[in-house]
């Protein structure tokens, strides 16, 4: 128990102080766990403050449409999140109340083990261990543990382990206490060991392996994508956009015509590729009513195991050039974008268009 009682003596002089820690209601609690996962506190406090004015309860949170949900997330990626937080919002509405208990609310959508031991900890009391990447390393460097943490077996001696430290008769001070000490003490690049209160006892310390620990099996290999972006727009200045689907990144979010290419340019110039994709929608203008009005040469947009190396095109029809929207696609103006959602990388290209 002394591990845990210095973890939450330390808490008490260094934890944080963040808006979700002042409440137990278990909506709250919810999204700032999802919003915080893959993401820094300090990017996610705005986020949470967005989305918890824009859905201040579950209820208006299952009511909303899908395409508030993602524009209220833009830009803090990991689209699925948003997804699966819309569709357990509507789970929870047809139950009739919020699951308070950890096999319960493990039942939905999106919500895995770490997750639902936070909301069943902080709002009802439940000795549940959180286990995250912050926890990971804590047990990891203070028991001196060499199995790596991508595999189950890691997973299972790092679940079971955490369970057994934790203090059970305060699980959310002690959850909250190991979940900070990584954060801001055992951090995962210059941890602070000379004024650390676990380093008497800490055995990556004392074996000077605290810059190994916690292993890993594997390395993901970063893989490259390559994206050139047509942005369309007619001569009332609306743009041709569509919305994401299919099991890939961005799923939900909208953006211009797209056409992914093999590493290295593409043979055809916009124009073409443009009237190539047009004519098998069943559309046919011609080359003189699309005018190439802007290049956005080079933009690299990295995600967690991949790198989207883009370029885009500006294209203008002229005033004859009817264009239909093709099946999926619609045609917006401007001022509508901000009613919908699009992946960082559109609005950056967006921005030097200087549209919106």
């Amino acid at each position: 128990m002394e591990f845990s009682y210095t973890l939450e003596a330390w808490y008490a002089r260094n934890g944080r102080i963040l808006p979700w820690r002042e409440t137990q209601d278990p909506y709250r609690v919810w999204v700032s766990e999802i919003v915080l996962q893959q993401t820094r506190v300090e990017q996610g406090l705005g986020y949470y403050a967005r989305f918890v004015q824009e859905f201040p309860d579950v209820a208006h949170l299952a009511s909303a449409s899908a395409d508030h949900v993602m524009r209220v997330w833009e830009g803090l990626g990991y689209y699925s999140r948003a997804r699966n937080m819309h569709c357990a919002a509507r789970q929870i509405v047809a139950l009739g109340a919020f699951p308070t208990c950890y096999e319960e609310l493990r039942k939905l959508k999106g919500v895995g083990d770490y997750t639902a031991a936070a909301v069943a900890s902080f709002c009802f009391g439940e000795a549940r261990a959180v286990v995250d990447g912050n926890v990971y390393r804590v047990l990891a460097r203070y028991f001196g543990l060499e199995t790596p943490i991508d595999t189950a077996a890691g997973k299972r001696e790092f679940r079971d382990l955490a369970q057994s430290v934790m203090d059970k008769k305060r699980p959310a001070l002690y959850n909250q206490a190991i979940m900070d000490f990584g954060a801001l003490q055992c951090t995962p690049k210059r941890p602070d060991c000379d004024s650390c209160p676990l380093a008497g006892s800490c055995q990556a310390f004392a074996g000077k392996r605290v810059g190994e620990l916690p292993k890993k099996s594997r390395h993901v290999a970063i893989t490259e994508r390559h994206f050139t972006y047509v942005v369309v727009q007619n001569a009332d200045d609306a743009l041709l956009v569509h919305r994401r689907s299919g099991k890939d990144i961005w799923q939900g979010l909208y953006e211009p015509v797209l056409f992914e290419r093999p590493e290295g340019r593409h043979e055809l110039s916009p124009a073409e590729m443009l009237q190539g994709w047009l004519q098998q929608q069943g559309i046919s203008i011609p080359a003189r009513s699309m005018q190439v009005e802007g290049h956005v040469p080079a933009l690299r947009h990295q995600l967690t195991h991949r790198m989207v190396l883009a370029e885009a095109y500006r294209i203008r029809l002229s005033p004859e050039a009817v264009v239909p929207a093709p099946e999926h696609f619609r045609w917006l103006l401007p001022g509508m974008l901000g009613n919908y959602g699009f992946p960082r990388l559109v609005n950056r290209i967006f921005e030097q268009f200087g549209i919106r």
